[in-house]
């Protein structure tokens, strides 16, 4: 007797697998809206400003960023990009720190009279100048000869990089019968390349205060043998980082796919 109950329940597993076979697999787009991190309802205007920028020689990096992010936000954002010189704001923060009377309590070997390195090498560096941003009175002026926009400024560090030490690559091998395999293999390599740090500060034109700030940093390294001029991997690097600068200011969507059973 307790052996009868296996039919009928086989009988059900068997049509549940064949309706399975029968249905067919639909993969359908969909759009994933992801909200911005920064309430910018209050203005229809944007001024990309300026950055303290230092690393590499070869790249400038104020005037690309501030190029790059201008005609970013006018083809991915409702605001109107205001068009201005870029400003120059290592000349500015030691114009205040002068006028401040600014010294610190051990000044680095390039500094200047202000206290503030001449020359940018590293993120120490550009710490010595995070006062500006600071200086509600010089934004709100700002401010002000704009029509109280949101001010986007931050600093920008593009350095060289290199790196030494066993990688992991693919090697083509061709067996008696010439079909083509590959197989991991690791390798001892020289790598050179460059790092990118920005940090982006948004503060409000009306009152000179900073609403918010984030920093991202990223790497990209190549063969010791390969020629990557500095500007190339400037861009490369920044592209990978540009969705998450403007979904700060404005919705975004990822997409992505899904597989519905029919």
């Amino acid at each position: 007797m307790t052996g009868r109950p296996a039919a009928p329940i086989a009988s059900v597993l068997a049509a549940v697998l064949l309706a399975g076979c029968s249905a067919s697999l639909n993969e359908v787009a969909i759009e994933t809206p992801i909200q911005p991190k920064l309430d910018i309802t209050a203005f229809q205007r944007v001024l990309i400003a300026g950055f303290v920028a230092g690393g590499s020689d070869d790249v400038d990096a104020n005037l690309e960023t501030v190029r790059l992010l201008r005609s970013q936000l006018r083809s991915k954002s409702g605001l109107r990009v205001i068009e201005a010189d870029v400003l120059p704001l290592e000349e500015i923060a030691r114009d205040q720190a002068r006028e401040a009377g600014a010294e610190p309590d051990v000044a680095p070997a390039n500094d200047d009279d202000q206290g503030l390195p001449q020359k940018i090498q590293d993120e120490k560096d550009l710490a010595a100048y995070e006062r500006i941003f600071a200086n509600v009175d010089y934004w709100k002026k700002l401010g002000e000869e704009y029509q109280s926009p949101l001010i986007v400024t931050g600093t920008v560090l593009f350095t060289p990089h290199q790196r030494s030490g066993f990688v992991t690559r693919e090697q083509e091998v061709y067996d008696q019968f010439g079909r083509r395999t590959t197989t991991p293999v690791r390798t001892y390599m020289e790598r050179k390349g460059y790092i990118l740090r920005p940090k982006f500060v948004f503060i409000d034109g009306r009152t000179g205060t900073t609403l918010y700030s984030e920093s991202f940093r990223e790497e990209i390294l190549y063969n010791a043998q390969q020629n990557t001029p500095a500007l190339s991997s400037y861009f490369e690097l920044m592209d990978r980082l540009l969705p998450n600068f403007l979904n700060t200011l404005s919705a975004q969507k990822i997409r992505g796919t899904r597989v519905l059973l029919k």
